[in-house]
This record gives C-alpha cells, sequence and structure tokens, in this order.
C-alpha cells in the first residue's frame, strides 16, 4: 500500500467521546491533533466549542457526534443538534440512524432523517457522515441504508460508534464500499487501535478512520 505517515495522519478522526472527558483531556485530544496534524477531532456535541476555541488556525476540523451513541431521538431533535453544533464551529457531523425505524422497516424515514441532515450540512459546507452502528445489523440493512446513502450523498457512511457490542470490520468496509462505490466515502470506526488493523480498513476501502488511539497508531508507523 502506497501510503506515508503524513497521509495517514490525514486520515484519522481523533477521539475523545467519553462521558467524563474533562477540559484537560478535551485540550490533550486538540493539541494532540494539532501536532499529529489529523484529520479531525471527534467530540460529543457539548465539547464542540472548547475544541473550536482551541483549534481556531490550525486547519484541523471540529466534528461533532449527534445523538449519539444510539440513534434514538427523533428527527427534529437531531436536526436541532446538528445546527446547535455548526453554530458552535463544527464543520463536520457524525449522526447515528435511527436503528429503531430501520429495524421496524421504515426506509422512509431513514432517507428523510438523511435528506435532512445531509442537505443542511451541504448549505453550510460542512461535512456529514453517517453512522449506522453495523453490530445491530444485518447484512441487508447495511445494503439497504448504503444504497439510500449512494442516493442521498452524504460525504461519508460510517461502520460504528464504538460503544455498541462490536466495531469495524473489513467485512463491513468492504460491504458498504461495494454499495456506495465512489459516490460516497466509507469511515472506519470502532476497535481501531493499532497500525495493521488501520492499514487493513484502508485495504479494504476506508478512507477515514475513527479511533481514540491515533497518537499510537501514527507513532508505531
Amino acid at each position: 500500500m502506497d501510503i506515508t505517515k503524513e497521509k495517514l495522519a490525514a486520515m484519522i478522526d481523533h477521539t475523545n467521546l467519553k462521558a467524563y472527558a474533562d477540559e484537560a483531556a478535551i485540550k490533550k485530544l486538540c493539541d494532540e491533533a494539532k501536532t499529529y496534524n489529523f484529520a479531525m477531532v471527534a467530540v460529543n456535541s457539548a465539547q464542540v466549542k472548547r475544541c473550536t476555541d482551541y483549534l481556531k488556525g490550525s486547519g484541523v476540523h471540529v466534528g461533532a457526534a449527534i445523538s449519539f451513541p444510539l440513534g434514538q431521538m427523533n428527527i427534529s431533535s437531531k436536526f436541532f443538534e446538528v445546527n446547535d453544533a455548526i453554530n458552535n464551529g463544527a464543520d463536520e457531523i457524525d449522526y447515528v440512524i435511527n436503528i429503531s425505524e430501520l429495524k421496524n422497516g421504515n426506509l422512509d424515514y431513514i432517507k428523510q432523517e438523511m435528506e435532512l441532515i445531509v442537505v443542511n450540512c451541504r448549505l453550510y459546507k460542512v461535512i456529514s457522515k453517517v453512522i449506522f452502528e453495523n453490530c445491530y445489523l444485518t447484512d441487508d440493512e447495511k445494503r439497504q441504508v448504503a444504497k439510500i446513502a449512494k442516493e442521498v450523498k452524504p460525504n461519508f457512511i460510517k461502520t460504528s460508534t464504538g460503544f455498541g457490542t462490536g466495531g469495524a470490520t473489513v467485512e463491513d468496509v468492504k460491504l458498504m464500499k461495494a454499495v456506495v462505490g465512489d459516490d460516497v466515502k466509507v469511515k472506519a470506526a470502532g476497535g481501531i487501535r493499532d497500525l495493521k488493523t488501520a492499514l487493513a480498513m484502508i485495504e479494504a476501502g476506508a478512507e477515514r478512520i475513527g479511533t481514540s488511539a491515533g497518537v499510537q497508531i501514527i507513532e508505531s508507523f
């Protein structure tokens, strides 16, 4: 694989989504992201303003996790959280689909939710990512959501939150990429803690890696 340390760092979403992440932990996350030139920091939406202030002028994006980690908010609530995060400086949005409605077979709901959030992000020139949480889905359900994404065209579809019963797998990255092709990028997240795993995800088709182990991964390159 033709990849440099710099290219790999630019694919990493440096993550701290812990409920107990205090100001010192968030500052450390931002300082590391600047030092290693990671693509973005991934935080809960309450931390967006703090990260925006720390990262001003650095080129590192601030990503807000929306309806995290369960996806169990109605569309208007998710839309409000998205806009609040954007108003506080987020330039990337990672939202969790309503998994219950997918299980109900309500694909129209999944599409409506995706369209509203993705179009709004596009309006504000903010990158949008749709989190499937694949550990709870059948392969057919993964394909159904990926087909909707191929039509709606978020910037990324994403494997996992990292808070479910399982994280990213090479098989899921390949499955998702096979459906969306070049129309949508794939982000692998959840359980990616070493260089070998990160490179395997990229080889399978992932163009972003969500991980709290970004520093260790780059240091071991």
